[in-house]
C-alpha cells in the first residue's frame, strides 16, 4: 500500500482534560451499545492516550477499569481500552442533543460542554478528511490505498445497528468502522480484508483507508472500505423469507459456495500446514463449558452430555488443515447485493482476546457459525420453524462442499463440537445481554447433549 506523510501538524494533550471528564464518562459509558462491562461499575478511568484530532475534537484511548489497579507486579487490572472521539463546545446545538455526555464542572475544561463527536456531522466529515490525507496525528497515523479515490464533502450518516462497534456511512459510498474495544496488535477486520483483496477475492469489499495508534501500543482504530448500498444482510433476508413463508435453501446454498471461497482465498493468502489438535481443542470447548455452567445454572443439567460432545471430538477425524478463518460468521456478518453474497466484519468475537482471533482454527469452526445462525432465525416467532433450519443447514453445507471439495455432514463429530461450543457462548452471551433470548440457545443445548445428536 502506497502511503504519503502529512505536513499538517497535530499535538498530543496532557492528561489534565481527565479531571473534567472522569466523572462524565462513568456516568456515559455503561449507556453505549458497544461498552462491554454493563454488569460492572466503572470504578476507575486512565487515561491512555489523548490526541486533539482538530479543533474542539479529541482523541482518547481510556482504560475503564471494574476493580482497583493493582500493586506493580500484580495480575493487569480488569477491564478494557476504549476508544473515544469527543467533541468539546461552549455550546451545544439542540439537533445534537443525543450526543450529550455533559457540562464539565472542574478541572481545564470546566464550562465546557463535551458530546459524542461521531454524531456531529461536522466532526464526522473532518474525520474523513484525515483518511483522504494520510499522515500523522500525533500518536495516530492516518494511512490508505492511493489508488482508490474517496471524494471530498460525502455526508455522514452514523449507524444505529452497531453493538460492539460504531460506523459511519460516507454518502453511500463509504463506511468507516471505528473499533470500540481496542487491544494491542493489527485488528483481523482490516488484516484479512487486506489479505483477500490481494487474492482477488471479490466476496469482501477492500479496505479504502484505515488509521492506527503507535501509543500506548501499536493498535488498529478503524477501517474505511465501499459501502454496498443496495445490500441487504442475511439476517433480514432470512427473517423475510420466515414472514412470508418463502423458501431460503437456494440463497443458503449459494452461502454455502461463498464461505468456501473466502476460506479458500484465506487458506492460500496465509499458508499453514497445521492440524487441528483435536486434543487440545476439546480441553479448551470443555473448560468454557464449565465456566458458563458456573454462570448459567440452566446448563447444568446438560453439561454431562455436552462433555460427551467434547471428549468424542478427541479421538475423531482431525479434519482440514487449520487456517486462518473469519471467526464470529453468521446471517448478520453477510450481505447480499444483487445475486451475490459478501461477508464483512472479520474482528471475531470481539470478547476473545486478539491474539485468538488472529490464531489458525479449524473452518468448521465457522461453518457451526452460521449452522446456529439458520437456527437462531428460525426462533425468532411461534411457531418455530425447526425443519425450515435444517433444510437451510442442509443446503449450506452442500453449497459449501461443491466449493470446498470436502463436506462438512461428513466430519459428524468435528461439527457437533464446534456447534457446541458455539451454543455454550451464546448461552453465555443471552444470559449477560438478553435474558429472553436465552430459550433459543437453550433449545440447541437439549438436541446437542443427546449422544450423536
Amino acid at each position: 500500500m502506497q502511503k504519503t506523510a502529512s505536513p499538517r501538524p497535530s499535538r498530543t494533550v496532557d492528561a489534565g482534560p481527565m479531571a473534567s471528564l472522569a466523572g462524565l464518562l462513568r456516568a456515559w459509558l455503561p449507556r453505549q451499545r458497544w461498552f462491554a462491562g454493563k454488569d460492572r461499575p466503572v470504578t476507575d478511568l486512565a487515561l491512555l492516550s489523548m490526541t486533539e484530532l482538530f479543533p474542539g475534537c479529541l482523541h482518547l484511548l481510556v482504560h475503564a477499569g471494574h476493580s482497583a489497579v493493582p500493586a506493580p507486579g500484580g495480575a493487569p487490572p480488569a477491564g478494557d481500552c476504549y476508544q473515544l472521539l469527543l467533541g468539546v463546545r461552549q455550546h451545544l446545538s439542540p439537533r445534537l442533543g443525543r450526543a450529550l455526555i455533559g457540562r464539565a464542572e472542574e478541572g481545564p475544561l470546566a464550562g465546557l460542554t463535551v458530546f459524542d463527536a461521531l454524531q456531529d456531522p461536522r466532526s464526522a466529515q473532518l474525520l474523513l478528511e484525515r483518511l483522504r490525507h494520510p499522515g500523522a496525528a500525533g500518536p495516530l497515523r492516518f494511512e490508505g490505498d492511493l489508488s482508490v479515490p474517496v471524494p471530498a464533502g460525502l455526508v455522514p450518516r452514523l449507524l444505529d445497528a452497531e453493538q460492539s462497534n460504531s460506523s459511519l456511512v460516507y454518502g453511500d459510498t463509504f463506511i468507516l468502522k471505528l473499533f470500540r474495544r481496542i487491544q494491542p496488535g493489527v485488528n483481523p477486520d482490516l488484516e484479512l480484508s487486506e489479505a483477500l483483496a490481494g487474492q482477488g477475492c471479490r466476496r469482501v469489499p477492500a479496505p479504502v483507508a484505515w488509521f492506527r495508534t503507535t501509543h500506548p501500543w501499536e493498535a488498529t482504530l478503524g477501517v474505511l472500505q465501499p459501502f454496498l448500498r443496495d445490500a441487504t444482510d442475511g439476517w433480514t433476508l432470512a427473517l423475510d423469507a420466515l414472514a412470508s413463508g418463502g423458501d431460503f435453501t437456494a440463497e443458503a446454498r449459494q452461502l454455502g459456495r461463498a464461505t468456501a471461497e473466502v476460506h479458500l482465498a484465506l487458506a492460500s493468502a496465509f499458508p499453514c500446514l497445521a492440524r487441528g489438535e483435536n486434543g487440545r481443542t476439546a480441553a479448551a470447548m470443555t473448560e468454557r463449558l464449565e465456566n458458563a455452567a458456573h454462570f448459567v445454572p440452566a446448563l447444568q443439567p446438560f453439561v454431562p452430555g455436552l462433555r460427551n460432545a467434547f471428549g468424542a471430538l478427541a479421538g475423531c477425524d482431525p479434519g482440514p488443515p487449520a487456517q486462518r478463518i473469519h471467526g464470529d460468521l453468521h446471517l448478520g456478518q453477510v450481505l447480499r447485493a444483487g445475486r451475490e453474497w459478501f461477508v464483512i466484519d472479520f474482528e471475531g468475537e470481539p470478547s476473545r482476546p486478539l491474539t485468538e482471533r488472529r490464531g489458525v482454527h479449524s473452518p468448521v469452526r465457522d461453518i457451526a457459525g452460521m449452522l446456529r445462525s439458520f437456527d437462531y432465525a428460525a426462533r425468532q416467532r411461534r411457531p418455530w420453524r425447526p425443519e425450515w433450519a435444517r433444510r437451510c443447514r442442509e443446503a449450506y453445507c452442500a453449497g459449501y462442499a461443491a466449493s470446498a471439495g470436502w463436506d462438512p455432514r461428513q466430519k459428524h463429530g468435528l461439527l457437533r463440537a464446534y456447534e457446541t461450543d458455539r451454543a455454550v457462548y451464546e448461552v453465555l452471551y443471552e444470559a449477560r445481554h438478553r435474558p429472553d433470548w436465552l430459550p433459543v440457545p437453550m433449545a440447541a443445548i437439549e438436541r446437542l447433549a443427546v449422544r450423536g445428536a
